[in-house]
C-alpha cells in the first residue's frame, strides 16, 4: 500500500501563508491553529462485485473535541489514485485503474471522537474498486491505492479556535470481515486465509475455492493471499452472522491457487488436502462436517476434491463449474466415470445467461451425472436491483438464495454429515 504524500496533500504555506492569501475554501491559515499532520484509514467493504472503499477515517480524536457544526461534506476534498502493482506490457490492459475526485455523501464524527467522510459507491461503479483485472493475466491484482485529502475549511473545537491540519498521511486499508481472516502458508507453499469461529469443538469447515481471476501470477512474483476475499463474498458468506448462526460455528478456509485450479486439478488436490489436514489439526474442526464449495474455476475444483476424495466430504456445492474440455479435441476436465463415481451429496448452481461457462455442457451436464445431485437454475443474476454477468452466479450462494422444497442451501449444507 502506497504512503504516498501528494502535494494535494499539504494546504498552501509559506510565502502565500505569509502574504496573508486565501486558502482553499477561503480562510486564512493565520486565523487557525495549524496542526502539522493527521493520519487516516481507508474503510472499505467487498460488496458482491468486489471490493470497495466506502469511507475515510481521519485520526481526530487527539484534536479534543469537535464541534460537529464545523463539519460538512463540503470541508474535506478527497482525491483516488489507483493503479498496478505489477508493471504492465506495451499494449496490455488492465480495467479500473483511475484518478479521480471521491464525492463525499457525509461527514461525521465517531465515537472515537474521529471524523469520517462516507464516499459515494455503488455496485459496477468505476472509482472506488480495490481490485484491477490484467486482461492479459486474466488474474485480478490488489491495486495501489493513494488517496489524498484536501481541507477547505476550517474545523472548530468545543472549546478552543479553528484548526487547520497541514498534510494529512494515508494509513491502512480496513475492511474487518477481511481482516478477520488470518494469513497462513502451508508445507508445500499454497497460501491460505483463515476465519476461526471460536475454540469450542465440534464446529464445520467450509473450504472456499476461488474462480480463476483469483489466483497467483508468479512470473510476476504477485502472490498476494489477498484477492480471494476481496473479488467477491464468495467465502465472506460463510463467516456472517447468518451463517455461522446455521452452521452453528464454522471455519472457513480460503487457498489461493500459485495460477489457477484448472491448469492442474491432480497436481492442486492434495495441496488443497494438505490445508484442510492441517487446519483439522490445529483446530475444533469436526472431520464429519467439512464442506467444499467453488466458483467457475473453484467450481471444478470443488468437484475434482469429490472424485479424488470421494469419503472427505459432508458436501460439495459447485457453482458455474467446469467439466467439459477446454480445446476442441482435448478430453473433459472431468470425464463422466469420475463423475458418475461421485458420492459426495453435491448441489449445482449456475445461470442460464452465462457466457462465459455453457451451462449446458457443464452444470447441467453434471447434474445429470453425479447420483443424487441437486441443481438451482436462474435466469439471470440480480441481486438488490443490479443485473451481474451471468457467470456470477456465487452471488447467490454468498446469499444463501439457492431453495428446494423450502431449504436453502446453507441449511442443507449444515444438515450434512459424512460418517464413512
Amino acid at each position: 500500500m502506497a504512503h504516498l504524500i501528494s502535494r494535494r496533500s499539504v494546504l498552501a504555506t509559506g510565502a502565500g501563508a505569509a502574504a496573508g492569501l486565501a486558502l482553499p475554501g477561503a480562510f486564512l491559515q493565520t486565523a487557525a491553529q495549524a496542526h502539522s499532520r493527521l493520519n487516516f484509514t481507508l474503510n472499505a467493504v467487498t460488496l458482491d462485485g468486489g471490493e470497495q472503499v466506502v469511507a475515510v477515517t481521519l485520526d481526530a480524536g487527539r484534536l479534543g473535541p469537535i464541534d460537529p457544526a464545523s463539519l460538512t461534506t463540503g470541508t474535506f476534498s478527497v482525491h483516488a489514485k489507483a493503479t498496478s502493482p505489477i508493471p504492465l506490457a506495451p499494449g496490455d490492459q488492465i480495467f479500473s485503474e483511475y484518478d479521480l475526485d471521491r464525492a463525499v455523501t457525509a461527514a461525521r464524527l465517531d465515537r472515537r471522537g474521529n471524523i469520517v467522510l462516507e464516499l459515494d459507491y455503488a455496485e459496477g461503479q468505476v472509482g472506488g474498486g480495490t481490485l484491477g483485472y490484467i486482461a492479459s493475466k486474466g488474474r485480478n491484482v490488489r491495486l495501489d491505492l493513494t488517496y489524498t485529502i484536501t481541507q477547505n475549511a476550517p474545523l472548530t473545537r468545543r472549546h478552543g479556535g479553528p484548526i487547520t491540519i497541514e498534510r494529512f498521511v494515508q494509513g491502512r486499508l480496513s475492511n474487518p470481515e477481511v481482516d478477520a481472516y488470518s494469513y497462513h502458508v502451508s508445507g508445500s507453499g499454497m497460501k491460505y486465509r483463515l476465519y476461526s469461529p471460536g475454540h469450542h469443538r465440534g464446529r464445520a469447515l467450509v473450504v472456499w475455492l476461488h474462480g480463476g481471476g483469483e489466483g497467483a501470477s508468479l512470473p510476476d512474483n504477485y502472490y498476494d493471499n489477498e484477492t480471494t476475499l476481496r473479488a467477491n463474498r464468495g467465502a465472506l458468506g460463510f463467516s456472517t452472522r447468518e451463517a455461522q448462526r446455521i452452521f452453528d460455528g464454522a471455519y472457513v478456509v480460503a487457498p489461493q491457487s500459485t495460477s489457477f485450479w484448472l491448469e492442474d486439478g491432480d497436481r492442486f488436490a492434495p495441496q488443497i488436502l494438505e490445508i484442510i489436514r492441517e487446519v483439522v489439526r490445529k483446530n475444533a474442526v469436526d472431520p464429519r462436517k467439512i464442506h467444499v464449495v467453488g466458483c467457475s474455476n473453484g467450481g471444478y475444483m470443488s468437484m475434482k476434491m469429490t472424485t479424488v476424495y470421494r469419503d472427505l466430504f459432508a458436501s460439495s456445492v459447485p457453482i458455474c463449474g467446469v467439466v467439459e474440455a477446454l480445446t476442441e479435441g482435448a478430453p473433459p476436465q472431468l470425464p463422466d466415470p469420475e463423475l458418475a463415481a461421485i458420492r459426495t451429496p453435491t448441489w449445482l448452481v449456475a445461470s442460464l445467461d452465462d457466457d462465459t461457462v455453457d451451462p449446458e455442457a457443464n452444470t447441467i451436464h453434471a447434474h445429470d451425472v453425479i447420483p443424487g445431485a441437486r441443481m438451482t437454475l436462474y435466469d439471470h443474476v440480480i441481486w438488490n436491483g443490479h443485473q451481474f454477468p451471468g457467470h456470477w452466479s456465487w452471488i447467490y450462494v454468498a446469499r444463501n438464495d439457492p431453495s428446494i422444497r423450502g431449504k436453502h442451501i446453507w441449511q442443507w449444507m449444515a444438515g450434512q454429515r459424512n460418517d464413512e
